[in-house]
């Protein structure tokens, strides 16, 4: 089963196209099987291989008589997870016992399957002894573990496939309180047996054939006849259809890569969603309620199967960059690989909704064309925020080229978008919700150096340029994280309806009276960019500078000697002028330039500092640009800000590249004993065996994690963080696309 991969040019630009089609995943899905097979071995080998050594001999044997039903396991929903949490668990091998025993479990589906004798021990937990892909028995009280055995006939012949079903075989289970025997087919239930479902959907000769995994360990049980496997199968048979006639390629994608539905607790509102990267092909769902739902859960999610394939094949990062990035998606900050993660998944989004923004009319047109808008903007800035704080490698930079090409494909379509002033309309709501969206997260989760913000306040006060801004932390997510709040959803729905933003002027003065709360700076940043007021790219992209600074200034002026009257407030015409002469400082009301710093010491700036006026202060020509001249402060009706953090090109605008330049052609290349990656790699590696050291739980949240040191003889890590490429660093297993605690993660997230 392991062998070398050659990964061909266009497979990998198709691929960062969005699609790839049947060939492409066909190749994903032989390779990841390759990674679980390097995965076992390695497990083997440390401390848990004894515990696991009579399963995989059991998986062994079935191998050589029946292939396919060995590979149907090793392909399954919870094989690649046992392996991650095996390697994670081990030494510690955790309260439960060494996790290396579970892997009994999961042959006993391998020997039904192909009808082939065998006697093995599963561990027992709560009274529940779980089969994956065959069912849970339940009622078996305190005991440890169990005797599982497998008869066939004489004339028996395996049935692999995705059902568990095989007439010829008798599995019996014995305890030391008894012996239960399943039903002779085990796809129905029976006393003290609870199958997994199987859902089965055919349209247009296209046939998508999922089981319903509750029998995993660690799983949630289905618990209301509303999202039992009836409604699931009903469910799933009307999305099949919306995605066979509506995208019929990704529809091919999906038969040929996804091979289970594993059913999560419903959060309070929406739907939860999620994929673990060691488990390809496998969709981890709260009930979607309608068929659209589940047809975009699906997209959407397997997009992340996809790269995470990818990912073990070719490196598009490399380590080091930004630890924590901004994905407009999540509440929560990103690691490099979380980002591109969610940039890719969003392409399936694209995807649906501009499809939808076409074909509907009405109110739901509307909706489909907000939705469409949203999802671009939401892929642009994830680019952006890609371009400039993620160490692209040439294939990664061609990579999010080949992406950004979709993206402005879309763009040219105008599918949605309405055109004209309903367009135009559309497209600034958009806008202010993401900027509004961009400030409270950084208030949230950015943090400015007390040290440069203190500078910044003795150079607003001498009346001289910013200068550089200073060093800026983005604080990590520990545990479930919610979003902004309903306060900001509220004003976010508004700007749905709303003509223009709330003048810029009207949200300064609102922030001012009330500096503490989070949606007048939304409402600030908003409104600054739509006015393309001088500072509006720092009151988005450095929302937590502005707010310190004006406190800071604020705390030192309003610390005045008893007895001296308050000034009077700014006078908007020297503050628009000021600083455009070095050493001169803001004029007050009624009152001559103020000297600098050296001959007039004291504040400044009298009375609260206006953000309008800071946020451009920072914006000066020190940032990115030529100094000379000592730049000009911001006018009431300035020109554009300017970038405050000296972005790359937005790659899905324009032609600029991202990253470090654009990899030439090439062919693909095999490489060694296993996968294969094109040339532009600049090295040809083996597949990439697991490194010696565990590291974190690869199973787990892709949210921020510290870098941890490669394990000793480098390599492929098996739990390193989708879009690394197995680099070592950084960890991660989980995207989510909204809050929902995950049992098969053992953490929330949000993707």
């Amino acid at each position: 089963m392991i062998g070398p991969y050659v990964l061909p040019d266009d497979v990998f630009d198709a691929l960062a196209a969005g699609e790839g089609g049947r060939p492409a995943v066909l190749l994903l899905r032989r390779a990841r099987r390759s990674r679980n097979l390097l995965l076992l071995r390695r497990a083997l080998d440390g401390p848990c291989g004894g515990a696991a050594e009579a399963a995989a001999g059991l998986l062994a044997a079935v191998e050589r008589v029946a292939p396919e039903a060995a590979r149907s396991v090793i392909d399954g929903p919870a094989f690649g997870t046992w392996a991650a949490r095996t390697l994670r668990d081990c030494p510690a091998h955790g309260r439960r016992g060494c996790a290396g025993r579970d892997l009994a479990a999961l042959t006993v589906l391998a020997a039904v399957r192909a009808a082939h004798p065998a006697r093995i021990t599963v561990p027992v937990r709560d009274g529940r002894l779980a089969l994956p892909g065959l069912g849970t028995v339940t009622g078996l009280g305190e005991v440890p573990e169990a005797l599982v055995v497998v008869e066939a006939a004489a004339d028996a012949e395996g049935m692999p496939g995705t059902s568990a079903g095989n007439c010829r075989v008798r599995v019996r289970v014995l305890t030391a309180d008894g012996e239960r025997v399943l039903p002779r087919d085990p796809s129905r239930p029976g006393h003290g047996w609870q199958p997994v479902a199987v859902l089965d959907a055919r349209h247009r000769g296209l046939t998508l054939r999922l089981p319903l995994e509750t029998a995993a360990p660690e799983l949630p049980a289905l618990e209301t006849a509303s999202a039992g496997p009836a409604a699931w199968r009903d469910l799933l048979r009307q999305a099949w259809e919306l995605l066979v006639e509506n995208h019929p390629r990704r529809a091919e994608e999906l038969a040929a890569g996804l091979n289970g539905i594993v059913p999560l607790p419903a959060p309070a509102r929406g739907v939860a969603s999620a994929t673990s990267r060691h488990a390809f092909g496998t969709v981890l769902t709260s009930w979607p309620a309608d068929p659209e739902r589940l047809a975009l859960t699906l997209l959407h999610e397997f997009q992340h199967s996809k790269l995470s394939a990818l990912t073990d094949l070719v490196t598009l990062y490399e380590p080091g960059g930004g630890p924590r990035l901004y994905a407009p998606w999540r509440p929560d900050p990103r690691p490099p690989g979380g980002l591109l993660q969610g940039i890719y998944a969003h392409l399936g989004d694209l995807a649906f909704w501009q499809e939808r923004s076409g074909s509907r009319h009405g109110p739901a047109q509307a909706d489909a064309a907000w939705r469409l808008a949203q999802t671009r903007a939401h892929v642009e800035r994830g680019l952006t925020e890609a371009a400039a704080h993620v160490r692209l490698t040439d294939l990664g930079t061609r990579f999010l080229e080949r992406l950004a090409r979709t993206v402005r494909g879309g763009d040219r379509d105008g599918a949605g978008a309405g055109g004209g002033s309903g367009g135009e309309r559309l497209a600034r709501a958009v806008a202010r919700v993401q900027a509004g969206d961009e400030a409270v997260w950084r208030l949230r989760w950015a943090a400015a150096d007390d040290a440069g913000t203190e500078r910044l306040a003795a150079l607003w006060r001498a009346g001289r340029p910013a200068g550089p801004l200073p060093a800026q932390d983005v604080r990590p997510a520990t545990g479930a994280v919610a979003g902004p709040g309903p306060e900001f959803g509220r004003w976010a729905a508004r700007q749905r309806g709303a003509e223009r933003a709330r003048p810029a002027r009207e949200a300064a003065d609102a922030v001012l009276a009330a500096p503490d709360r989070a949606q007048g700076w939304a409402e600030l940043a908003a409104a600054a960019a739509e006015e393309d007021r001088p500072g509006a790219d720092v009151l988005r992209a450095r929302t937590e500078l502005v707010r310190d600074l004006c406190a800071r200034l604020t705390a030192r002026q309003t610390a005045r000697p008893p007895g001296t009257a308050p000034p009077g407030p700014p006078d908007p015409l020297a503050l628009a002028a000021w600083p455009a002469e070095p050493g001169v400082g803001p004029v007050p009301s009624g009152g001559g330039p103020v000297a600098d710093a050296a001959r007039t010491p004291g504040p400044a700036s009298p009375g609260s500092p206006d953000p309008l006026a800071l946020a451009a202060w920072l914006a000066g020509p020190a940032v990115g640009t030529d100094r000379s001249g000592g730049g000009a402060a911001a006018d009431e009706e300035g020109g554009p800000g300017r970038d405050p953090q000296a972005r790359g090109a937005h790659p899905a605008r324009g032609s600029g590249h991202v990253g470090r330049g654009e990899a030439g052609p090439a062919s693909g290349q095999a490489c060694g004993d296993g996968l294969a990656v094109p040339a532009e790699s600049g090295s040809a590696e083996a597949p990439r065996a697991p490194a010696r050291s565990p590291g974190p739980d690869p199973a787990a949240d892709e949210g921020p994690v510290a870098p941890a040191p490669p394990g000793p003889g480098g390599g492929f890590d098996a739990g390193a963080e989708p879009g690394g490429g197995g680099a070592p660093g950084q960890k991660t297993g989980v995207s989510m696309s909204q809050n929902a605690r995950s049992p098969l993660a053992k953490t929330s997230a949000t993707g």
